[in-house]
């Protein structure tokens, strides 16, 4: 047989694998942990890096949403000075919404007090759209929200800024344990609203002091055959229907040097009478309508009164100016009229003392967005941009709400309406007794005490007895709220 044909024969040896000597291995291993090190190092700066530094670009770079309650201006006087800003500041949004004072101070409160801590998800701040970051409170207003208030930074205005721009009433009320926690975008009070056509008929001076007051209301104030008030002098006297009554009567306490919180003191004099400053003042107010009889309780309110034609002197802030121009025109009532600062009392050498009453923005303490919101706030409390909200509410109106800041005054001084207003700026004050802020708190709660105070001695009580019941009440109140006395 032939020879077979083998198939080619394969060695089944396999080469071995490199061998690598104790030496290299000796040189390699650190070199991987070293790699290995390096890349674990690498994932944890990478990670700590986009978790703080991430965070922190990601939220500047964040559009901040900022919720404005406002109270009295509709959404049409801000929307430009909103749009002018948000143009400036494409990382921040401004949403304005004019809250109704109805029950006002109740709500703003509840919802910045149930208000939580901004959360964060994601790198996303979630943001409660039904609690505001900036908000209109009453100067009074402080005690109620002290807990719940920003401080102003340094950045915005320093303390020393704040009190060189606006008037010493802002410095008075907004200080909270050394820092400011409000900016004022307007200034108001009371001022003497005078029937020019009345005094002119019966040959009169505008009254400078309270004692010209009570001799020109007593000439000014007209009775029919049956005695019956048909024009009264002035709208003073009562709570009944004297709009103002409780800030007249802090504007009479304070021009006679008594503490509002202690109204029934007293002193003693060399020759040994007993000197009752603030029950002289009350029995002073309730004279109008007891002795005097310049006015009395069947007449109505103050303000519809003088807009009829029917009171020759009244006292209110300049916002009244609004509904007396809508009285008179309903009525076709055509008399002129003037507004002068509040009289004083008739002594020589006395200081000055008006009465402020007005509202200021505030941010809140639980706002994710602080430092923005105190930007747009000092933004908005700017020469220029008053000036554009003054037009925009001049647009509306009769005028605008009167400057806040001090070097503003010449710009409105003279305006036949809000002059007076910011002329008795510089030197007015302020106290628990500002009607019409609606608060059922530390205003109304103290007015009340007063209410029953000027009532007693209307019907022949002591005033100084009145008053000693009423100091009692509103220390009661001032306690609740934390005031220092």
């Amino acid at each position: 047989m032939p020879d077979e044909i083998q198939p080619p024969t394969i060695s089944s040896s396999v080469p071995p694998p490199p061998t690598v000597s104790l030496s290299n291995k000796k040189k390699i291993f650190p070199k991987i942990v070293l790699i290995l090190g390096i890349l674990i190092l690498a994932v944890v700066l990478g990670f700590v890096g986009w978790k703080f530094f991430g965070n922190k670009i990601g939220l500047k770079n964040k559009q901040a949403t900022l919720i404005y309650w406002g109270l009295f201006e509709p959404p049409s006087v801000m929307q430009q000075v909103i749009s002018d800003y948000e143009k400036d500041h494409p990382e921040v949004k401004i949403i304005y919404s004019q809250q109704s004072l109805t029950q006002y101070r109740e709500r703003l409160q509840e919802r910045l007090i149930s208000a939580k801590q901004p959360e964060k998800k994601e790198n996303k701040e979630v943001l409660n759209s039904e609690t505001p970051d900036i908000f209109r409170i009453h100067q009074s207003w402080i005690p109620m929200f002290s807990d719940l208030l920003s401080e102003i930074p340094g950045s915005v205005y320093d303390n020393t800024t704040f009190e060189k721009t606006f008037y010493p009433s802002a410095v008075e009320s907004l200080k909270l344990q050394g820092k400011y926690i409000g900016i004022p975008l307007m200034v108001d009070g009371l001022s003497l609203y005078c029937n020019k056509d009345l005094f002119e008929a019966k040959g009169l001076s505008f009254p400078q002091n309270w004692s010209e007051l009570k001799i020109a209301a007593q000439q000014l104030t007209a009775r029919d055959s049956e005695g019956k008030i048909t024009t009264a002098g002035a709208g003073l006297g009562t709570t009944v229907n004297i709009d103002h009554w409780s800030d007249i009567l802090g504007l009479m306490f304070f021009q006679a040097g008594v503490d509002p919180a202690n109204p029934g003191a007293c002193s003693q004099a060399s020759d040994g009478r007993d000197v009752c400053p603030g029950a002289d003042a009350l029995q002073f107010f309730a004279n109008f309508t007891t002795v005097d009889r310049v006015w009395d309780s069947t007449l109505p309110t103050s303000t519809f009164a003088f807009a009829k034609g029917n009171l020759a002197m009244y006292f209110g802030p300049s916002w009244r100016v609004f509904d007396i121009e809508g009285i008179k025109n309903r009525l076709q009532s055509n008399f002129q009229y003037k507004i002068i600062p509040v009289p004083q009392l008739p002594m020589e050498g006395e200081k000055k003392i008006g009465w402020s009453s007005y509202w200021v923005e505030s941010v809140s303490k639980k706002s994710s967005f602080q430092t923005e919101a105190w930007e747009f706030l000092k933004y908005l409390s700017s020469k220029d941009v008053l000036q554009k909200i003054y037009q925009a509410q001049s647009s509306l109106r009769s005028f605008g709400e009167p400057y806040p800041r001090i070097d503003m005054a010449d710009l409105a001084k003279d305006h036949p309406l809000a002059g007076s207003f910011i002329s008795q700026a510089p030197y007015s004050r302020n106290w628990y007794l500002s009607s019409f802020t609606s608060d059922n708190g530390i205003n109304d709660k103290i007015i009340e005490y007063f209410k029953n105070a000027v009532n007693e001695v209307s019907q022949g009580g002591d005033a100084a007895s009145a008053l000693q019941t009423a100091g009692l009440g509103a220390n009661q109140i001032l306690s609740q709220y934390r005031v220092s006395k």
